[in-house]
């Protein structure tokens, strides 16, 4: 069927059948992959509709032929189904009266009215013939599979955290997967990755039993082994490592293959408790959290359903048609209800930027300037709310002098936009009070992020949109949840004295830099869960290299055997989400979100926590929260925040816990202890749960600016890379699941034409970028839709994708982002030649 979608494409219109076997109930696997190919449909469907391409499912029972007829010499073909009348069937789908038929999972089931012959036994029961028997097995067999809709929530790093529907299919699979309608913010939409989820859940590669390297490390070859061999020879390097480093030579490390709180962070629980080395996590947040904070005081704003009551979304610095879909949908609630109008302002012509109605496309890194020269002409041209300035804001008179020499023209210089645009958007801001700022991690993920998210964050202050409904911004709710994780963490066994290492310097930390090890001892033993560091982090040579000492061991806990996870010398099988009880607080949106267990995992794979219960008394890990169940921990942790227990959360699934008005929109005052926004930003001093100095936070400009500390292009390498998300994967998720390869293609880097053309490379052929990190080899896809001087891979693809097999992160590099750290993966300068392969 693949091959028929450009070619309907191209012809403007066509149909496409899928032939399926018929909904038959019978083992676990049959059952999904069966479901697989009537979810595939309805993506398709969904999909190709808009070209014209009519996606069908033909559903036939037992077909009668020779073949058929030989396997089964005692059944009754008078009730199979003729080729003829499947053939017919498939004809009609592929003419043009079946047009209005799109998604259809149509069952073709043989001929009716047969009759059915009966025995009479002698003392009158009736017993049915082998033919009458065959003819209710076929009956049975063809029935379809029970199917109960199940609430759920999305695990995965995306701030949406999507409220969902799942078909559960006789108890014991996973059919298509919905966005609830229940819930005001998922509203009904959700992904076409997790709506696929079925394909990942139960998808033949996953991880089912314990494994044991028998091969160099990063061959592949694994011998399975049982649970308990497993977990005892984790607990021995474990406890030696211990004996003769020191109990910080043990690093557990996490992140965000799942969001729930009690599968993601129980692992610090263990840390804590044993005193192993710490955990700070740097890798996707800690640099726009800064950034926000410092202007509001807290990591909150206003109820993001209010989009859907604007005049004017910007969003600013995310691709939410791509990453977080949930924005959209209120973004263009407004603009039809309201005739709003859609902002978006990024570094590419992204699929976010094709449907925005301004588009503004900067140079990476440049934000700050952008900003400034907008407010310049805030203050410039009346729009500054002066009478909300004073209430509410810190310095605005000082501000403003300093903006005075930040025209456009100034701005227009270094990011890249004509001095035009930036003085229209902001008429276009100012003359619109209902202006909602959605602003974003990407533009973050720079050496100059925190700055540039505390710029972009000063435009609503200074026009006072804060004060109206529809208006104001938005980055995450962070503050809002007081979720009391003592128990899921061990909080109160916390050693201060014990080192936190830096997550994004996982390679420098694993090759035995002295800086990254804080003075302290190597590491020599980790156990990972929910991330695949060998293809997500930053100087991925480094990390390469780190992973494979021959000294250092590592277990991994995954659900399909990842990069990471080849270079392990113990690999375990964990659980899905919807394997495993968990609780979700949604970053991008106001709920307070249940994740119940809806189906048995496969195999012998267990969850995060039931790993660590095993593990814990083996390696003398004493807490009591590892004695009890996941439910468990969840009612205690609800009752410790203030939200009740777990049973009556069960019965909402979502909480609604969005602020009031007044507090969301900061009509009460701000969140600093002087109550005002402040332009004026302490850097030493931002409330942020994670403020570990680091970077040179002490060269931060106090008042919104462009902060030149970024890679810039040089002779030697002269274009700028960003390695933005790509839509059908996350991070690494998805890259092993079918319909998310087959979107993605194989990994590519844009390059605007006059770039390409003045160094004679055509789309298509092969591009080697390189610097001093490393190199990596790429598709060259040549667009318009980029400043000069820029390249745009969207990522994550799997390191092996790449020829060569030196992943993107290879040419990311992993030096702490002020003032809080971080990894600035769109912050890259390089050069690029034509490949030789």
């Amino acid at each position: 069927m693949e091959p028929g979608r450009p070619i309907s494409r191209r012809r403007g219109g066509g149909g496409l059948r899928r032939r399926g076997p018929a909904r038959q109930r019978r083992n676990g696997r049959l059952c999904a992959a069966k479901s697989a190919v009537m979810r595939l449909t309805e993506a398709l469907a969904a999909e190709l509709g808009p070209h014209g391409i009519n996606v069908n499912c033909v559903l036939p029972g037992v077909i009668d032929t020779p073949p058929n007829r030989a396997a089964m010499p005692k059944a009754d073909p008078a009730t199979w189904v003729r080729p003829e009348d499947l053939a017919a069937v498939v004809r009609f789908l592929a003419s043009d009266e079946a047009g209005a038929v799109h998604g259809g999972l149509l069952p073709v089931t043989g001929r009716r009215g047969s009759r059915v012959a009966v025995d009479r036994s002698p003392g009158g029961a009736a017993v049915a013939s082998p033919a009458a028997r065959q003819h209710v097995e076929n009956r049975r067999m063809n029935a379809p599979p029970r199917l109960a809709i199940r609430h759920s929530t999305c695990p995965h790093d995306c701030p949406s955290t999507c409220a969902l529907d799942v078909e559960v299919i006789d108890g014991a699979t996973i059919g298509r997967v919905r966005g609830s309608k229940l819930q005001s913010y998922t509203a009904g939409v959700v992904c076409a990755k997790v709506a696929r989820y079925a394909e990942r859940i139960h998808h033949p590669d996953r991880l089912l039993h314990p494994l044991r390297r028998i091969g160099p490390k990063g061959s592949g070859r694994f011998a399975q082994v049982s649970w308990d061999e497993a977990l005892d020879e984790i607990a021995e390097r474990f406890n030696a490592a211990e004996r003769e480093f020191g109990a910080e030579s043990v690093w557990p490390y996490y992140y965000a293959g799942t969001m729930g709180h009690v599968m993601r962070d129980g692992i610090n629980r263990l840390a804590h408790v044993k005193k192993y080395s710490r955990f700070y996590s740097t890798i996707c947040s800690t640099i726009a959290w800064a950034g926000y904070a410092a202007g509001t005081g807290k990591v909150a704003g206003v109820d993001p359903r209010e989009m859907a009551k604007s005049d004017l979304i910007v969003i600013w610095g995310t691709n939410p048609v791509s990453t977080q879909v949930n924005v959209m949908t209120h973004a263009t609630r407004a603009r039809k209800d309201r005739g709003a109008r859609i902002a978006a302002v990024d570094i590419y012509d992204n699929d976010t930027m094709k449907q925005a109605d301004i588009r503004i496309i900067l140079r990476p890194g440049t934000d700050g300037a952008f900003a400034c020269g907008v407010m310049h002409v805030l203050f410039r041209d009346g729009y500054a709310d002066r009478g909300y300035l004073a209430r509410y804001t810190d310095c605005p008179d000082e501000l403003e002098a300093h903006l005075k020499s930040r025209t456009p023209d100034w701005a227009a210089a270094i990011c890249g936009v004509p001095a035009a645009e930036i003085e229209a958007f902001a008429r276009e801001v100012g003359e619109t009070r209902r202006t909602f700022f959605r602003l974003g991690f990407g533009f973050t993920r720079s050496r100059n992020g925190a700055a540039q998210m505390h710029a972009a964050l000063c435009i609503p202050a200074v026009t006072g949109a804060w004060q109206h409904e529809g208006g104001g911004a938005f980055f995450n709710n962070g503050a809002i949840w007081k979720l009391n994780k003592a128990l899921i963490e061990g909080s109160e066994t916390i050693d201060g004295t014990v080192r936190q290492l830096d997550q994004s310097k996982i390679g420098r930390i694993l090759t035995g830099d002295a800086q990254a090890l804080q003075g302290g001892p190597p590491v020599k033993a980790m156990l990972i869960q929910n991330t695949n560091p060998v293809n997500v982090a930053p100087e991925q040579a480094l990390v390469k290299r780190g992973f494979a000492r021959d000294d250092l061991f590592v277990a991994v806990h995954e659900q399909f055997m990842t990069e990471t996870a080849q270079m392990a010398d113990l690999v375990l099988p964990a659980t899905m989400f919807m394997e495993h009880d968990d609780i979700y607080t949604g970053s991008g949106q106001q709920h307070l979100s249940l994740g119940p267990k809806l189906i048995e995992p496969p195999g012998e794979c267990r969850s995060n926590h039931e790993l660590l219960q095993a593990l814990a008394p083996r390696v003398g890990a004493e807490h009591r929260a590892f004695k009890l169940t996941p439910r468990q921990i969840i009612d205690e942790t609800l009752k410790a925040s203030g939200h009740g227990d777990l049973e009556s959360f069960e019965a909402e699934v979502w909480r609604d816990l969005q602020p009031d008005f007044r507090t969301s929109h900061f009509l009460d005052g701000f969140g600093h202890a002087d109550g005002k926004f402040h332009f004026k930003a302490d850097w030493a001093r931002v409330p942020v749960p994670r403020n570990i100095a680091l970077g040179p936070w002490q060269d931060m400009p106090a008042l919104p600016d462009h902060w030149a500390v970024i890679e810039t292009a040089d002779a030697r390498h002269p274009f700028r890379l960003a390695t933005s998300p790509s839509r059908s994967f996350l991070n690494s998720t998805f890259a092993e699941t079918p319909s998310s390869k087959a979107r993605e293609g194989t990994p590519s880097v844009m390059m605007h034409q006059d770039d390409a053309r003045a160094l004679g490379l055509a789309d298509g052929e092969a591009v080697t970028l390189g610097n001093d990190r490393g190199e990596t080899t790429l598709r060259l896809v040549v667009v318009e839709g980029v400043r000069r001087g820029v390249l745009i891979a969207e990522s994550i693809h799997p390191n092996h994708a790449h020829a060569g097999g030196n992943g993107i992160n290879v040419l990311t590099g992993a030096d702490a982002v002020a003032p809080y750290g971080g990894a600035a993966f769109h912050d890259n300068k390089v050069w690029v030649k034509k490949a030789t392969l």
